[in-house]
C-alpha cells in the first residue's frame, strides 16, 4: 500500500505529483473519504499536474466532467447525488470506465458493484492535526 501525506494546501501539488508517479498503468481511481476530506480538491490538483488547462470543478450536478490534456481525456465523476444504480447504467458508465482514459471517481461506494475489478481504491482521511493521508 502506498501512502502520501498532504500537510496543507500549499503542498497539494507536490502530493499530486507523487501520486501520479505511483499510478502505474491503472486508469480508474475510486476516491473514498468523508464529506470535506478533500477528494475534489485533490482530484483538481491531479488534473492540473496532468496538464488540464480547463476550469476544473466538481461534477456534483453534472455527474461527470470531461477534461482534455493533449490527446488524452480525463473523466471526473461525482456519484454523491445518485439515487439508483440504474442512473449510472443509463449514463453509459461502461463507455467511460473502459475507454482507456483516466477516470477519477468520487463517492464510489454508491456504485461499488459496477466498479471495474482493477479500479484503484484511494482513501483520503483527515488527521487530527488537519493533514490529509492518501492511501492506495
Amino acid at each position: 500500500m502506498n501512502t502520501i501525506e498532504i500537510r496543507d494546501l500549499d503542498h497539494i501539488r507536490e502530493a499530486a505529483r507523487e501520486f501520479i508517479n505511483l499510478m502505474g498503468e491503472a486508469r480508474v481511481f475510486a476516491f473514498y473519504g468523508t464529506m470535506g476530506a478533500g477528494k475534489t480538491t485533490f482530484i483538481k490538483a491531479l488534473c492540473e499536474e496532468l496538464g488540464v488547462e480547463d476550469v476544473i470543478t466538481s461534477p456534483t450536478f453534472a455527474i461527470v466532467n470531461e477534461y482534455t490534456t493533449g490527446d488524452s481525456r480525463i473523466f471526473h465523476f461525482d456519484f454523491y447525488r445518485i439515487k439508483k444504480l440504474e442512473e449510472v447504467y443509463d449514463m453509459g458508465y461502461e463507455d467511460y470506465f473502459y475507454s482507456g482514459s483516466l477516470c477519477f471517481i468520487e463517492w464510489p461506494e454508491l456504485i461499488e458493484e459496477i466498479l471495474p475489478d482493477d479500479a484503484v481504491r484511494v482513501s483520503i482521511t483527515e488527521q487530527e492535526d488537519g493533514t490529509r493521508k492518501i492511501s492506495f
